[in-house]
C-alpha cells in the first residue's frame, strides 16, 4: 500500500509541476503578447499625436561650398609617386597629397582603375606629418606609421584606421575629372587643428 502511495503521490506532483509550468508559460506568453501589443499602441499614438501638431516650415538651407581646385593632371600621375597640393586653401595643416595607387581600386578613387585617391598629410590624432609615408605592398596601400604614435591608415578603406592611436580616420580629399584635369572639390572628414574646415 505505502509504495502505491508514493507512486501516487510523485504522479501527482508531476501533474501539479506540469501544470504550474503551464500556467508560468501562458502568463510569459500573455505578458509578451500584451506588452507588445502595447508598445505598437503607444506608438501608433505617439505618432499620431506628433503628426497632428507638428508644423512645416520653409527655410534656406545653408551650405558651404568648397573651392575647386585643379590639382593635377591623371596622364602624368605615376604609380606609387605622391604629389603633393594644399587644399581647401593654403593656410596651415591644409597640406595633402594625391596618388595614382597602381591599379588597386579604393573607396573615393577616381580614373578608369578607381585607384587615384587624396588625403590630408595631417595624423587625426595629434597632427603628426605623414609625408613620405605612403606604402604599397601586395593589394595593401596605407599611410603611416605615424612619427608620433604609429597610427596607420588604410588608403584603399577612405582611410580608415587600421593601427595605433588615432581614432578617426585619415580625411580625404573629394576628386572629380574632367578630361585629363583632376580637381579638388570637398574634404571627407575634419582636418587636424580645425574646427571647420573652410576657416583658416
Amino acid at each position: 500500500m505505502s509504495e502505491v502511495n508514493t507512486i501516487e503521490k510523485e504522479a501527482l506532483s508531476e501533474k501539479e509541476s506540469a501544470q504550474a509550468h503551464g500556467k508560468c508559460m501562458l502568463n510569459r506568453r500573455k505578458f509578451l503578447m500584451y506588452s507588445g501589443s502595447t508598445a505598437a499602441a503607444a506608438s501608433t499614438i505617439s505618432i499620431t499625436l506628433f503628426a497632428g501638431t507638428a508644423q512645416a516650415e520653409t527655410r534656406q538651407a545653408r551650405v558651404q561650398g568648397y573651392p575647386r581646385k585643379k590639382i593635377a593632371n591623371l596622364s602624368q600621375l605615376k604609380d606609387h609617386q605622391p604629389v603633393s597640393f594644399n587644399y581647401p586653401d593654403e593656410g596651415k595643416n591644409t597640406q595633402a597629397m594625391i596618388v595614382k595607387m597602381g591599379g588597386v581600386q579604393a573607396g573615393g578613387g577616381v580614373g578608369s582603375q578607381r585607384d587615384v585617391v587624396a588625403f590630408s598629410y595631417m595624423c587625426t590624432h595629434q597632427g603628426g606629418p605623414l609625408h613620405n609615408t605612403y606604402k604599397h605592398v601586395g593589394d595593401q596601400r596605407v599611410m603611416g606609421q605615424c612619427p608620433l604614435h604609429l597610427s596607420t591608415y588604410d588608403l584603399r578603406r577612405h582611410g580608415i584606421i587600421v593601427s595605433g592611436q588615432a581614432y578617426q580616420s585619415l580625411p580625404q580629399v573629394l576628386l572629380e575629372v574632367e578630361g585629363d584635369d583632376v580637381y579638388a572639390v570637398g574634404i571627407m572628414g575634419l582636418l587636424f587643428g580645425r574646427q571647420d574646415n573652410l576657416s583658416a
